[in-house]
């Protein structure tokens, strides 16, 4: 099976749950037991599966076969080359690959002069009008390939020019030729939307160019290659670990620790980080036996894994250009040889499983608490039918003096309801000045004001002592903040569970305990972006070596664009946890009002003319067997739906 059989096996799983999902959305709708909240959690599920992205991204020094490996692995049932892949530098850009079907088949390319401004990568995405567009025929690999090979233009500029874009001069790959000039990338970012199937089912490929375009790009860092749920970081057999491979590897796969974990310094790597062999043809000799060649690759293999800290089957021997053309000839045998199936196994049992994981696990937790709570409506439902259906039936043969006295009881029981409804608007009271409290300190306000002043702190710093001492008291307000918020919504959150219980107790609702909700995802991102300021920015020999000016723009640039996009999140998962905490205490008082106006109406009717008593009677049975039938059914969505999310890999393959 190959990792596009896999990718496609997980759209099938995806697509069924997707399925599934509308299926209990319907139902809900048919029953009347859905209302906005509801309706917005199960839209914006559903939007996460359809827009559901799985991020490969492809890292290395340039010359090591980034792109032919691309084109081996996802792009050779196209025919050809997709990528440019020739001797010398073809990715001089990070490129992402992807398809959005509300636009056409192009490439955009973002100019590389864009780096003079204060603007990242991700916020000029929002403005089409700063990328140059070039059409794509996909009917035509000729013309396809011509358009691809514009990734690859480079401009030459004057050495101060290359400087200010973040190209130092004299380094090996930005030298100044006879005329002076300095040769940089043209273009800063590309983005080629390509209607591949693998890309329409939510691929996104990522290639990189070397150590020096990566340094340049914080956000390559800081938010891509993170966010990525599998890195292919690429060697080349003929000359093993370069010192720029291991500072790649150190600086922008696994990052700097303090030696706690694998060797001095280092951090074992994520999950879903492959090192990849290439062009181990390059080691295949007629003159010697294949055991000796297979004995030269595993030498290599393990001289290549001790320096990296890693595992020898960590490290995978390939040969992208002969898998490739194994691949389009049909040759069984080259294919076999270049070792590429190996690597494809890996890469899909890494990342399509992770990537499982991590929607079913999400998917589950918001359709559970959604089932729990429509079951607790209708059990609440059904116990305030059995409750009227008990009293009508003891009302069988009974004198109107007993009516009157059941109506007394039920209008008494309302009247304690309504005067226990002071507290629950007290409680929405309380609950309205926590949630201000909440955003005061969660807020995009607070983090706008912390902002301007550290910049502002920035601007009038004197010192580089100055400059640290104002990043390093924008995250400890940060993390403050954060702090202050995590209180604020422990107070919400024992305050609800109270009321939960009160009200469960007093007036038998059925309330359960209040919905979860916790930061420490946000925290944890807040500190690793702490940690890339003060390995980046924040150290003596950056803040001695770069002008103020450079710090201050990739600190707001980079690290605070990145903070407010945290805080962004967490607003957005706050307001949706606010809402999904009180819901459930505002139908269920809903339903318990509806319910005693409903007892009270029928005795007072039986009160009127005791014949209508056995109709009413009839009447409840009835409605009491289609509530039946409602837990019955929604029993049968939520099995369905247990069953789709916990689908075995072989089950999900055999559906695709």
């Amino acid at each position: 099976m190959t990792i596009a059989q896999d990718f496609a096996a997980y759209g099938q799983w995806r697509a069924g749950l997707r399925e599934g999902i509308e299926r209990f959305r319907s139902w809900l709708a048919d029953n009347e037991l859905n209302d906005g909240q509801i309706e917005l959690k199960l839209e914006r599920l559903l939007d996460r599966l359809t827009e559901d992205r799985l991020n490969v991204a492809f890292v290395a020094e340039f010359s090591r076969g980034k792109s032919e490996l691309i084109n081996a692995i996802f792009f050779a049932d196209y025919g050809n080359r997709m990528l440019p892949s020739s001797a010398g530098r073809t990715t001089m850009c990070p490129t992402e690959l992807l398809f959005d079907p509300a636009k056409p088949p192009a490439i955009e390319l973002l100019p590389i002069a864009t780096r003079e401004g204060n603007t990242s990568i991700s916020e000029l995405k929002r403005y089409p009008d700063e990328w140059r567009r070039v059409p794509l025929d996909t009917t035509s690999a000729e013309a396809m390939q011509a358009a691809l090979k514009q990734v690859s233009e480079v401009v030459r500029v004057p050495p101060e020019k290359a400087a200010a874009l973040g190209f130092p001069v004299g380094e090996d790959t930005h030298r100044a030729g006879d005329d002076g000039l300095v040769e940089i990338p043209r273009w800063r970012h590309a983005l080629i939307n390509f209607p591949h199937p693998l890309l329409q089912q939510g691929l996104v490929i990522l290639d990189t160019p070397g150590l020096n375009a990566i340094g340049a790009e914080p956000e390559l860092t800081l938010s891509l290659l993170p966010n990525a749920h599998a890195v292919l970081f690429i060697l080349s057999a003929d000359t093993g670990v370069t010192q720029s491979d291991l500072e790649v590897w150190q600086e922008h796969i696994v990052g700097p620790d303090d030696g706690q974990n694998g060797g001095p310094g280092q951090r074992a790597p994520a999950r879903g980080r492959l090192v990849v062999l290439n062009k181990i043809d390059g080691l295949w000799d007629e003159l010697k036996s294949d055991n000796e060649v297979d004995g030269e690759i595993a030498r290599q293999q393990h001289d290549c894994a001790a320096i990296l800290g890693v595992p020898d089957a960590q490290v995978f021997p390939v040969s992208a250009q002969k898998g490739l053309v194994g691949k389009i000839n049909g040759d069984a045998g080259l294919l076999a040889r270049s070792r590429l199936a190996d690597l494809e196994q890996a890469l899909a049992g890494e990342l399509i499983p992770a990537k499982r994981e991590i929607v079913r696990d999400g998917a589950a937790g918001e359709l559970n608490e959604l089932h729990l709570r429509i079951r607790r409506l209708l059990d609440a439902r059904q116990a305030g039918l059995a409750e009227q259906l008990a009293e009508l039936t003891e009302l069988r043969g009974k004198n109107r003096g007993v009516v009157e006295y059941m109506m007394g009881k039920i209008q008494t029981e309302k009247d304690e309801f309504e005067s226990g409804l002071q507290r629950y608007y007290a409680v929405r009271s309380v609950f309205s000045t926590l949630t201000n409290n909440l955003f005061g300190h969660l807020g995009l306000e607070a983090l706008k004001a912390l902002t301007r002043t550290t910049r502002e702190a920035m601007d009038e710093a004197s010192f580089s002592r100055h400059l640290s001492e104002a990043m390093t008291r924008f995250f400890v307000v940060v993390r403050g903040n954060l702090a202050k918020s995590a209180e604020e919504i422990g107070e919400i959150t024992a305050m609800m569970d109270a009321v939960y219980r009160q009200f469960s107790v007093e007036h038998g609702l059925k309330l359960g305990a209040p919905t979860a909700f916790s930061l420490l995802r946000y925290e944890k991102e807040v500190l690793r972006l702490e940690r890339w300021c003060n390995d980046n920015l924040n150290t003596a020999r950056q803040l001695l070596t770069h002008e103020k000016r450079n710090v201050i723009q990739k600190f707001f640039d980079e690290v605070a664009v990145q903070v407010r996009r945290a805080f962004e999140h967490a607003n957005r998962d706050a307001e949706l946890w606010l809402k999904a905490v009180m819901a459930p205490m505002e139908t269920q008082v809903r339903e318990h009002q509806i319910t005693l106006k409903r007892r009270l109406e029928s005795i007072k009717r039986i009160h009127q003319a005791t014949e209508t008593l056995e109709d009413r009677i009839a009447e409840l049975n009835h409605v009491d067997g289609e509530l039946g039938t409602q837990q019955a059914a929604l029993a049968q969505l939520k099995m369905t739906l247990d069953e789709r999310l916990e689908g075995t890999a072989e089950a999900v393959r055999a559906a695709a």
